[in-house]
């Protein structure tokens, strides 16, 4: 199985993992300007980086640019899967997301990983801790008389990747 990620920061990254250590071919794809943000994210981002991405192969591609996309469009065309995590509508936006690939490849599995599901705040961007806060996970860490904290790890992130590695074990024994 081919997998081909356009994953960044956890959500993407840890799910593409997830497949990677079920035997999948995970071909990262990165931005040209700097790679994935996780890279610069911390003083640990360098160890958060490697650990979400091992066992992968990796390209930077811009797919602003007309060639950028043709080359994923290739990529794709070859892969089984292809795993993105991106704000809500940037994948069409950028001509990548599922119908433009589907076009090429109707057995395409495509994993798109939001913060929100359909309704009012679909259109919004996530990460783990708006997520933490909007589910209420917040609330129930920190001290007494203290502001909430978020969970010690991408609870949320890691979470959504864990449903969407499953959902695309499910979408290919089908």
């Amino acid at each position: 199985m081919t997998v081909v990620e356009l994953g960044h920061i956890v959500a993407g990254p840890f799910c593409s993992l997830l497949l990677a250590d079920l035997g999948a071919d995970v071909i990262k794809v990165e931005h040209p300007d700097g790679g994935d943000a996780i890279r610069d994210s911390s003083p640990v981002g360098a160890s958060s980086f490697n650990y979400v991405n091992r066992d992968k192969r990796s390209l930077t591609l811009d797919l602003k640019a007309e060639r950028g996309r043709e080359v994923l469009y290739e990529l794709a065309a070859e892969a089984d899967v292809v795993v993105e995590n991106f704000a809500p509508g940037t994948a069409d936006r950028l001509d990548v997301g599922p119908d433009a690939l589907r076009e090429r490849d109707p057995a395409l599995v495509y994993c798109s990983i939001k913060g929100f599901n359909p309704g009012p705040y679909e259109k919004y961007p996530a990460l783990d801790p708006v997520a933490e806060a909007m589910s209420g996970v917040m609330s129930t860490t920190g001290h007494p008389g203290q502001p909430p904290v978020r969970s010690g790890t991408s609870l949320a992130d890691m979470a959504a990747s864990l449903y969407g590695a499953m959902s695309v074990v499910a979408a290919l024994r089908q």
